[in-house]
């Protein structure tokens, strides 16, 4: 619970965070959600005001994706689709992709984007990144309307694993979170992560089994490639969605907990410069 020191001569008063740890802050968010769902709810009408296509954009972005991995990867390359159809392959990789990329980005610069705001009055910080992430799951959702008609298309039968879907994308969600508190704290005092991210986010792409299987990656390897824990998330979701492959469970385990170091780390190094962020940026 936020604490108010009592006043100092001149009516001064200090305004203190409830407490450093990651439990104290998400009791926080949750005291402050009125003011966490305003800021979704903000940065969703701001995202296609004055757009032909509004939000047709969260359709068209991962379609046209799939379609150029299905020919380069799929019909040029003939990469492993665990006998799925390519355009189904990569298209539910790439829908967890593009919402976990889009929400990196926009919890990134969530900080400086907030700097008048922050100047002027207390909310914990930690809500911005917080729904910059959230913020993107409409986005998301409109995305899953195609799986259906691919799955029609390809006459593929939902599996019961489908139902363990909302896990994996949980766990892309703490990944998310933990990357854009870093981020956030760190573009807060060095502007170059802006030049920076899209290009690590470039190379994040192709090491995460977005236009591959994690099958390809040797078995003995798979812990390794697990600390990636966008790998166990995306991994997980497509063979949720598909029942088809199976991600090694070293790969999965490994993922789990780099999202969970990920995320504590984050909200430290957050924590810590929070009370510095609005005379930084």
């Amino acid at each position: 619970m936020s604490s108010t020191a009592p006043a100092a001569p001149g009516d001064v008063t200090v305004i203190h965070p409830g407490g450093s740890s990651l439990a104290a802050r998400m009791a926080e968010m949750v005291r402050h959600r009125e003011l966490l769902w305003f800021f979704v709810w903000r940065d969703l009408k701001v995202r296609y005001r004055h757009t032909l296509l509004g939000a047709a954009w969260a359709l068209l972005q991962p379609a046209t994706a799939a379609l150029i991995f299905t020919i380069v990867f799929g019909r040029w390359a003939r990469i492993d689709s665990h006998g799925l159809p390519h355009a189904v392959f990569f298209f539910a990789g790439l829908l967890p992709w593009t919402y976990f990329a889009g929400a990196i980005s926009a919890a990134a610069n969530s900080v400086v984007q907030g700097e008048r705001l922050m100047a002027r009055v207390y909310f914990p910080r930690m809500i911005l990144p917080l729904s910059a992430v959230i913020g993107g799951l409409p986005d998301f959702l409109i995305g899953c309307t195609v799986l259906p008609l691919l799955f029609v298309y390809f006459t593929i039968a939902p599996n019961s694993t489908i139902l363990l879907a909302p896990l994996f994308l949980l766990l892309g969600m703490v990944s998310v979170l933990g990357a854009g508190l870093w981020l956030a704290a760190v573009n807060a005092m060095f502007r170059d992560v802006r030049h920076a991210l899209p290009f690590v986010l470039q190379v994040w792409l192709f090491v995460s089994p977005v236009a591959y299987p994690t099958t390809l990656v040797p078995t003995h390897w798979q812990w390794l490639y697990g600390l990636n824990p966008l790998a166990g998330a995306i991994e997980g979701f497509r063979w949720s969605l598909t029942g088809a492959g199976q991600s090694a469970p070293e790969l999965l385990l490994a993922s789990a907990i780099a999202a969970v170091a990920l995320l504590v780390s984050g909200q430290a190094v957050f924590t810590k410069l929070e009370g510095e962020l609005a005379d930084i940026v």
